[in-house]
Order: structure tokens, then C-alpha cells, then sequence
């Protein structure tokens, strides 16, 4: 016997193996906080460029809006920008965070697994609207957060203006 033949059967049970692994494990969830951050970070940059006195904070509240509303569009493809399933604005999903103030978003939709903060600023600074909503000083408050399944990915950014 060829140690060719030899080692066959055991190449396929090393096959094996791996698929009955690969089947057992349970799914792989993403952390998208590096991405959360960066996208913040372009945020943070494009107020700093625009010469805001006042550097943004990230806002738990307008985490959970911005995710509340990425998880819309991730699972619901009828939806492409700022009007939720059930109707809600950002104003809508701020207040149901807690959050009291004057608040916009930015979205941002790829049809494909991944995202990077390269394609979401791509999109973002050339738009007149969102860029300005980027570069609002006013905006100190901001909330990001993103999601991705195999065919779409989504982030969503929520700039607020805490009420005094």
C-alpha cells in the first residue's frame, strides 16, 4: 500500500470532522463596536474640521435609538432611510430612549455582508444633507450603531441636541 492510501482515509476523516464541528458551533454574532467607533470618530472629525468648540459624546440614548432602528432596516428590505416598520422618525426612537432634544440621523445601507467606515463616509460627506447634520456643532450628543446580516449590512448614526 502507497502511503498515499494510507493517508486517505484519514484526509477524509479529518473532513469529517470538520463539518460535524463546523455544523455543532453556534452561529458567530459580529461585534461592530470598532466600526461603531470609527464611524463616531468621523463624526468627531468632521465637527473638529468645521471648527465646533465643543467636542461630541457618544449618548447611550441615542445608541439605542440608532439601534433600534438599524434592526428595522437589517430585517425589514421594504425600508431604506429614516421612517421606521411601525411609522417612528428619529425623533420618535430618541424619545423612546429617554432622550429629550432636537436629533437627526444619517443612514447608511450596503447590499452585502460588511460595510466599511471608508464606504459609510463615502456616502455621508458628498451628500449635502448629511454632511451638514455631520458638521452641526449643535449636535453634542451622538449615537451610532450598526448591524449585518449575509445580504445587508446597516448603520445608523443619531446626532442629538440635549434640551436645557
Amino acid at each position: 500500500m502507497s502511503s498515499f492510501q494510507r493517508t486517505k482515509p484519514v484526509m477524509v476523516l479529518s473532513g469529517s470532522l470538520m463539518v460535524l464541528v463546523l455544523a455543532s458551533a453556534p452561529p458567530a454574532l459580529a461585534d461592530n463596536k470598532r466600526l461603531n467607533e470609527s464611524v463616531f470618530g468621523n463624526i468627531y472629525t468632521a465637527q473638529k474640521l468645521n471648527g465646533c468648540p465643543v467636542s461630541p459624546e457618544r449618548d447611550r440614548r441615542l445608541d439605542e435609538a440608532a439601534r433600534r432602528h438599524t434592526l428595522d432596516l437589517l430585517n425589514d428590505r421594504a425600508l431604506d432611510g429614516d421612517i421606521g416598520s411601525d411609522g417612528s422618525t428619529v425623533s420618535d426612537r430618541a424619545a423612546a430612549a429617554g432622550f429629550t432634544g432636537k436629533v437627526a440621523e444619517t443612514v447608511a445601507i450596503n447590499p452585502a455582508l460588511a460595510i466599511s467606515g471608508i464606504e459609510i463616509l463615502d456616502r455621508w460627506w458628498p451628500d449635502p444633507v448629511s454632511r451638514a447634520t455631520m458638521q452641526d456643532c449643535a449636535n453634542t450628543s451622538i449615537g451610532v450603531w450598526s448591524e449585518n446580516a449575509l445580504d445587508r449590512s446597516v448603520v445608523v448614526a443619531v446626532y442629538g441636541q440635549p434640551a436645557i
